[in-house]
């Protein structure tokens, strides 16, 4: 067997390949399950005890040597045949795809843009809040529906800790440290335990709005909201205030715009009434002043939240909210010409 051995040695180490196919069949000729390398190692169980330790070293230099051979002809063929690739510099450059801003990012650095030209700074908080900051400080009552876990996603109970369910949750930790005047908007991840559908998604993306000063009234916040229509939908576009409740304001109220499909004659998507709602607001509670440690004697303000996914399906008439969380680039594609 010896003798064998020290002939495959010589075989392999003088093996010089001249085709791709010959390394393939060296390495089945030696290296393969049936391979002669394969067939001493069979062998190897009839050697007789005393030789069993100088051929069992043997074979395993065999092995090792041919398999370093062909890691070494392997590695000279694959160098030769790159070193021969020649490239055609007249050929057209590989396209580089273009990205673009998301439509939820768009419409946001739009809202921000137009609100900071009435003096609105940017304010944010963290998307995993306490009760208090969620509930509590915004004046939500103990068994007010928002609390229980149908619609918030708890992450804890006693105490509670849960994904916040709207930015409020940000203007109150402004409130907490910063004193009137205070003029913020929160932009956000906001997180509801709801049925993911066309018009419904359980994560989606707010802006709040708080302007809090001495003698602010209800006048201020309708011409807030007039200016951001405007600017935001176009100078055609008109809005109404109707009554609503929400526990953080009072009085409360909910903006719609006249729908800029129909100019306000009525369609389908208007459901023939000429109206959109996009938008609720409200003047600042008391109660939440006092919370925050503010006078709410000396000092009043208002507030206003939207979302964004639902100021996009208006300016750019997409009809289904869940094409926003798809990453589908052919959606996404329709946004590289919108201004940022």
């Amino acid at each position: 067997m010896l003798d064998q051995i020290n002939k495959l040695i010589e075989e392999i180490t003088s093996f010089s390949p001249s085709l791709e196919t010959e390394i393939n069949d060296f390495r089945i000729k030696y290296l393969s399950k049936k391979g002669k390398i394969s067939m001493l190692f069979n062998d190897f169980r009839s050697v007789p005890e005393e030789q069993k330790k100088i051929i069992g070293e043997k074979l395993n230099e065999l092995k090792k040597i041919a398999q370093e051979k062909l890691a070494e002809i392997s590695s000279k063929f694959e160098s030769r045949i790159a070193g021969t690739k020649e490239i055609d510099y007249t050929l057209p450059g590989d396209p580089l795809s273009i990205g673009s801003r998301h439509p939820v990012s768009i419409v946001r650095n739009e809202i921000i843009e137009i609100f900071s030209r009435l003096g609105f700074t940017v304010a944010e908080g963290p998307e995993i809040e306490d009760d208090w900051h969620n509930f509590t400080a915004l004046n939500f009552p103990e068994a007010h529906p928002a609390r229980d876990m149908q619609d918030t996603f708890f992450i804890t109970k006693d105490p509670d800790v849960m994904l916040r369910t709207q930015t409020s949750s940000a203007q109150v930790r402004v409130m907490e440290r910063q004193k009137p005047p205070i003029r913020i908007i929160s932009p956000g991840r906001v997180f509801r335990n709801e049925a993911i559908s066309a018009r419904h998604h359980c994560i989606f993306h707010q802006v709040e709005g708080l302007y809090i000063n001495e003698n602010v009234s209800f006048a201020d916040l309708k011409q807030a909201l007039y200016y951001f229509a405007v600017e935001m939908f176009g100078p055609e576009t008109k809005i109404r205030l109707r009554p609503s409740y929400f526990p953080f304001t009072e009085p409360s109220g909910e903006m719609d715009i006249s729908c800029s499909l129909c100019s306000g004659k009525g369609c389908n998507v208007c459901k023939g009434t000429g109206w959109l709602e996009i938008m609720g607001c409200g003047m600042v509670h008391p109660n939440v002043l006092k919370f925050c440690g503010i006078d709410p004697v000396k000092y009043t303000g208002y507030a206003f939240g939207m979302g964004i996914e639902r100021v996009c399906m208006l300016k750019y008439r997409v009809n289904d909210l869940r094409l926003y969380f798809e990453n589908d680039k052919r959606f996404l594609d329709q946004f590289i010409s919108q201004v940022i």
